[in-house]
């Protein structure tokens, strides 16, 4: 009788949902796994219309989610919950995504019971330890408890050496590209925010990061505000992220103006059809770093560093900062001059070529293979 592993995927936010559904797909449908998804909660609502969206169902929830909870408080519930649970289910292999505090307290929880822990994403740096905090922090941390690193590009693959790491190092693209293009192929247009794109350019903007939180998030805002007073012809649709320390600025910057739509949270296929629909991004988001270039739209990104500077190099998205006439600047001259558009409209996206959950399924299978030789 073949042996048949027991695979444990966390998820606990909207992202890791995202990435980590063609990996999930892969893992179901292959009959040497029964494949437990593990859901933290931190994200409860907008996980769910994900796994909806791609036909996923969970195994488990622990539903840690409590008002005003900090940094703190998720990792302790998570950590505490993850241990029961891990405990009960006999596990061969934890996967984890990117950087968030689910996938950083999972990785905790699985060392602690020797558990190989397989890391969707690895890699990403900024060498800035608190920018972005916590995420360079925790994907720091998961780097060196990982068995397995997937590492999206060869600048990943670079950064991951030099961090000394231990686990075996694999350059598989990244399972966003896999996410995105399978939702692309079912979106037909777009109707996001009771506007006519027709009669505009409309540009896409999203905010949300801890970092900008603030002064640069008042700066970002009047910086949009400037780009609409400038080109008439421009609207802004902003989805409004659910936190109130990002939301309320921004509605009261930029609520009453005729030529901004601010709506609700976009389920995942609304934002592909946004993407696909708008004119260019501006978004301080690391997932849309990755996912616009491949539908052909440029990016600039409203942060002070990366994780991504293959995007950069490439000449897919352009670093802006949180300075208003620094974004007010780089958005005219992608309104001004149609040569430098096109030129990063169709720069190659550095991130992946929608294969990288297979990829993945065969490195843990040969990995799970030689380890429970090892073992025996």
């Amino acid at each position: 009788m073949s042996k048949i592993w027991r695979i444990g995927i966390i998820v606990g936010t909207r992202p890791e949902a995202i990435k980590l559904a063609p990996a999930i797909a892969q893992f179901r449908s292959a009959p040497e796994f029964e494949t437990q998804v593990i859901l933290t909660g931190q994200h409860q609502e907008m996980v769910s219309q994900v796994m909806e969206l791609f036909g996923l169902e969970a195994d488990h929830n622990l539903e840690i989610m409590q008002p005003k909870q900090t940094l703190t408080d998720i990792t302790c519930r998570s950590l505490q919950g993850l241990e029961a649970l891990f405990g009960q289910l006999g596990l061969d292999l934890v996967m984890v995504q990117g950087d968030t505090t689910t996938a950083f307290s999972a990785t905790l929880a699985a060392f602690y019971q020797k558990i190989p822990v397989a890391h969707v994403e690895a890699g990403l740096r900024t060498d800035r330890l608190w920018n972005p905090y916590p995420e360079e922090a925790n994907r720091r941390l998961i780097s060196q408890l990982a068995s397995l690193h997937f590492a999206p590009t060869a600048l990943a693959v670079e950064n991951l050496h030099r961090s000394g790491v231990v686990g075996e190092i694999h350059q598989t693209g990244n399972t966003v590209i896999d996410a995105l293009l399978k939702v692309a192929e079912s979106q037909s247009g777009c109707e996001i925010g009771g506007l006519d794109w027709s009669n505009y350019r409309v540009l896409l903007a999203t905010v949300h990061r801890r970092e900008n939180w603030g002064e640069p998030l008042e700066a970002i805002a009047a910086g949009f505000l400037q780009i609409l007073a400038q080109f008439p012809d421009t609207a802004l649709v902003l989805p409004l992220h659910r936190n109130p320390t990002v939301r309320e600025p921004l509605q009261r910057m930029l609520g009453n103006h005729d030529r901004i739509f601010l709506t609700e949270p976009l389920d995942y296929a609304q934002l592909v059809g946004a993407i696909a629909a708008c004119h260019f991004v501006l978004t301080d988001s690391g997932g849309l770093q990755e996912e616009a270039p491949s539908l052909g739209k440029p990016v600039l990104v409203l942060r002070e560093t990366t994780e991504r500077p293959e995007a950069i190099a490439a000449g897919t998205a352009r670093l802006v900062g949180t300075e208003s006439h620094s974004i007010f600047n780089a958005a005219s001259e992608l309104l001004t001059q149609p040569h430098l558009y096109q030129r990063m409209a169709t720069a190659i996206n550095p991130f992946g070529d929608g294969h990288a959950s297979e990829r993945i399924l065969e490195q843990v299978r040969t990995f799970l293979i030689q380890h429970f030789a090892v073992r025996q």
